[in-house]
């Protein structure tokens, strides 16, 4: 089982990345896919999820209306789109797989998460 972050670099606030989880070892169709972010010094922190199954979607109140998060059923891939991007958005991002059944303050939670990707780094310059 992998989880594969890619899309992570450095930009300017006001800026746009989108970042990408390619999976791969076993189906996640009755899984939810969730995105966390762990600044230094910080605890990691929510970001957004999605129900593989049917694309419902969940989104911190810090990023609502900039991030966007999707999910590519023939790539098995899924995405955040990261627009406006501002400092403190400044973090590691990982993506996660979890089990779906968890209601919408299940799925903000990192420890219902079983699957976890190594991170890739959002740094967005003031």
């Amino acid at each position: 089982v992998q989880l594969v972050e890619s899309g992570g670099g450095l930009v300017q606030a006001g800026n746009s990345l989108r970042l990408s989880c390619a999976t791969s070892g076993r189906s996640f169709r009755t899984y939810a896919m969730g995105w966390f972010r762990q600044a230094p010094g910080k605890e990691r922190e929510f970001v957004s999820a999605i129900r593989w199954s049917d694309g419902s979607t969940y989104y911190a109140d810090s990023v609502k209306g900039r991030f966007v998060i999707s999910r590519d059923n023939a790539k098995n891939t899924v995405y955040l789109q990261m627009n406006s991007l501002k400092p403190e958005d400044t973090a590691i991002y990982y993506c996660a797989s979890g089990n779906a059944y968890y209601n919408t303050y299940g799925l903000g939670i990192a420890a219902h998460y079983n699957y976890w990707g190594q991170g890739t780094q959002v740094t967005v310059s003031s």
